[in-house]
């Protein structure tokens, strides 16, 4: 992963040892930085909103130094600005030399009354806040969502936490202005649906250290993607193997097949009972099938070519999904992808899957649990709501040695050395019966074609995103798999 500026993130603790090392290495010093913070602040309101009266929300830190600069510059630009204060700055702080340039009336919360025409800025409290907002915050909150005035966050929205985008009683602004990088809580849920337009400003902030989390974007992971030769043959692109469920239970599987189809892999297999494999050959055609008999690891083992398997989609019988995860994980030469049912096999001891997975030399296993599978492998780190989504993921990949894909609307791909990245292209459409199905698959193909496990995965939400987008709002788990072609064209 590389440093590329739009995609990188940064965490509370990241971007506070990235505001001391600007100021230490004399570039700017904390008061300017201030300035030129609010001033971003000032041109955001200036070119979004078209107000007669702006309302400045000031807390007592450094956000509320930035409204207080904000609101002199709207100020000094002829805007008309009324500025409340929660409490006065630290005595000495940077926050305080900005309210002493302010120049015009302080009054409290309590003094706090929009209408719905006018625009509110919300500098009380920035990407560090945890915990519940003080009652006059939430009342003056609370005021301008009744009145329906648009809001411009600085930084947040106050209440949201940077890392975790965890907020009570924060609301949904119009725009935020953030500095330099945004936060996790700028892409992770509520945080990201609380946010609204995200403005990010260089006010001269630079980082001394390089980021570990990323938005999930195609520059990632584009140079890694699989590019077939023009004299290739189909075992040269890849082969996957599926694990099909029983007779009545086979669209899980048969969904993550066509998926691997679509992601490229020349060979894809069906692996399962006959009597499954028979419904199996009425729904699908280029795609193999292979009958296992009495011992489904030999059969898998005879296969040519095989580089990724996906295990887990409707296939129902659990005591043989732990086996067989393990003794897939032995062989050297195999990715696995588990979803679903081989999640939940392991629920009540996962050790031996971490353990196997990992004696890999390089992440070999991905796991693709939606909350509710999280939850049955890691129940301790899901009944941390302090954690939130990111923390959890990155806990689960180091302790499972998997890439670790936690689904959703803001889906989190995490790698056991702890690099990180949140998707954000998804859309509802993805909520639909065998949308994960077509998103493990799409995992097995690209790693199939020896794609590493971290960027297979990241280039597979990706992409199942853009699918859903493709395939439109009602589109359905098969719909997704045909729309992959035109997702990956948007890669050329």
């Amino acid at each position: 992963m590389r440093d590329i500026d739009p995609q990188a993130l940064m965490t509370t603790a990241e971007m506070a040892a990235a505001d001391r090392a600007t100021i230490e290495s004399g570039a700017f010093s904390g008061i300017t930085l201030m300035e030129r913070a609010g001033s971003a602040v000032a041109d955001a309101a200036m070119a979004r909103f078209a107000a007669a009266r702006v309302h400045v929300l000031c807390g007592p830190g450094n956000n509320g130094g930035d409204g207080y600069v904000a609101a002199r510059i709207l100020a000094n630009r002829g805007v008309d600005v009324h500025l409340y204060a929660l409490a006065p700055p630290k005595a000495g702080s940077d926050a305080a030399l900005a309210a002493d340039t302010w120049y015009g009336p302080i009054s409290g919360f309590d003094a706090f009354a929009p209408d719905p025409n006018d625009l509110v800025i919300d500098a009380v409290f920035g990407a560090g806040f945890s915990g519940a907002l003080p009652d006059p915050v939430q009342s003056a909150l609370a005021r301008a969502a009744d009145r329906k005035c648009p809001v411009l966050a600085v930084d947040l929205p106050s209440g949201v936490n940077g890392d975790t985008g965890q907020g009570a009683h924060a609301i949904g602004c119009a725009a935020t202005v953030t500095f330099y990088r945004r936060k996790p809580g700028h892409l992770v849920f509520p945080g990201r649906a609380l946010c609204g337009e995200t403005i990010v400003a260089d006010i001269g902030v630079r980082a001394t250290a390089p980021t570990a989390t990323f938005e999930n974007a195609p520059d990632l992971w584009r140079r890694a993607l699989p590019r077939p030769c023009d004299d290739t043959h189909k075992y040269a692109r890849g082969a996957v193997a599926v694990f099909s469920g029983p007779r009545h239970g086979t669209g899980a599987s048969r969904l993550a097949a066509m998926a691997a189809q679509r992601a490229g892999a020349g060979a894809v297999t069906l692996l399962g009972h006959p009597d499954a494999l028979d419904i199996q050959a009425a729904h699908v055609t280029a795609i193999m099938l292979s009958a296992w008999g009495t011992n489904p690891r030999a059969a898998l083992a005879g296969l040519k070519g095989i580089g990724a398997v996906v295990l887990g989609p409707g296939f129902g019988d659990l005591p043989l999904a732990r086996s067989l995860a393990t003794s897939i994980l032995d062989d050297r030469g195999l990715a696995l992808v588990l979803d679903a049912d081989g999640i939940t096999a392991f629920a009540d001891d996962p050790e031996p899957l971490f353990d196997a997975a990992r004696a890999r030399d390089k992440p070999a296993l991905v796991l693709t649990p939606h909350a509710g599978e999280f939850a049955r492998l890691f129940p301790d780190l899901a009944a941390d709501v302090s954690l939130g989504k990111l923390a959890m993921a990155r806990a689960a990949a180091a302790r499972s040695g998997a890439i670790l894909v936690f689904k959703g609307a803001d889906t989190v791909i995490a790698a056991p050395g702890g690099a990180a990245v949140i998707n954000a292209n998804a859309t509802p459409a993805l909520a639909t019966a065998g949308s994960g199905d077509v998103l493990a698959g799409a995992i097995a193909g690209l790693a199939a074609q020896g794609m590493p496990a971290f960027e297979s995965a990241c280039a597979a939400v990706w992409l199942h995103g853009e699918a859903g987008r493709a395939a439109g709002p009602v589109a359905i788990a098969e719909e997704l798999v045909a729309a992959l072609p035109e997702a990956f064209a948007a890669l050329v």
